[in-house]
């Protein structure tokens, strides 16, 4: 499978990728070091592959959109895999997962990781998400409040609007009658999803877990769009890197791991600091 980059979403779409901002590519040493294992699960009719690694409390990682679990967090399997179990999924269309006939959306990607996460017989998890898949995570927790104890999501939208402007007119280039690649399906996915039925700043009031919310301060996603995501989530906290841009988890590794570190290893009782 050829190497892609992260969530094509920061350059506003196909017609900006020579201006793509947020990743590196995979490094052959990072990515030889200890591989993780696939394995692939028939879920509502297709398969759907996932990736597991390491022993220890569960921990799912939500890959960018146009990605993969295994180069989203390039940069954080080997780190996290050492005290957890990690399961990586390639949601449909992107990475080992093979594309099905049909649009592309969140609500359905969202029902196919449930499924997964049942079948595995894996509940109240700790989920790791970027871009899509943090919006995935937060899905998940409204939806499937049972499978989820807490979040770590970067680069997150609950609709369009929230995509800086230059984002929304790259995306609206990118447009086509009848979207048939996936890049074709993921170009329509951004620019009307998610919509006001799968997420909402309503609906974000629903999440009691503890959230981490983070953000490049240069992000795809508005600054003011992920304040309003922040007000709105009961138990959330607020993480802005500087001189950041969308692409969190491998440009700001060396900051971030640890932030995550501790988030994962404080105790469940401890609430979020009060606004």
């Amino acid at each position: 499978m050829p190497v892609r980059f992260a969530d094509v979403r920061v350059l506003g779409m196909l017609s900006l990728i020579g201006a793509l901002l947020m990743c590196v590519p995979v490094c052959p040493a990072l990515a030889a070091e200890s591989p993780p294992e696939w394995h692939w699960a028939s879920i509502h009719g297709h398969r759907m592959y996932y990736a597991v690694r390491g022993s220890g409390s569960a921990l799912v990682f939500l890959h960018g959109g146009g990605d993969s679990g295994e180069h989203s967090f390039v940069r954080q399997l080997d780190v996290f895999s050492e005290h957890h179990h990690i399961v990586a999924p390639d949601q449909v269309g992107q990475g080992r997962t093979p594309d099905v006939p049909g649009p592309l959306t969140y609500s359905g990607m969202m029902e196919d990781t449930a499924a997964l996460l049942q079948m595995l017989k894996l509940r109240h998890v700790d989920v790791i998400g970027f871009s899509d898949g943090g919006i995935l995570a937060l899905m998940l927790a409204v939806r499937h409040p049972d499978l989820v104890r807490r979040l770590l999501i970067s680069g997150v939208n609950v609709s369009p609007d929230g995509l800086t402007a230059d984002g929304l007119e790259g995306l609206r280039a990118a447009q086509t009658p009848t979207p048939n690649t996936i890049d074709e399906k993921l170009a329509h996915l951004w620019l009307t999803s998610p919509t006001p039925s799968e997420l909402s700043l309503e609906l974000l009031s629903k999440v009691s877990q503890p959230v981490l919310l983070i953000s490049g301060d240069r992000d795809a996603i508005t600054l003011e769009h992920t304040l309003q995501i922040f007000h709105a989530l009961p138990n959330a906290e607020l993480c802005v890197l500087p001189g950041t841009d969308h692409g969190t988890f491998s440009g700001r590794s060396e900051w971030l791991n640890p932030i995550m570190d501790e988030f994962l290893k404080r105790p469940q009782d401890v609430a979020a600091t009060e606004r």
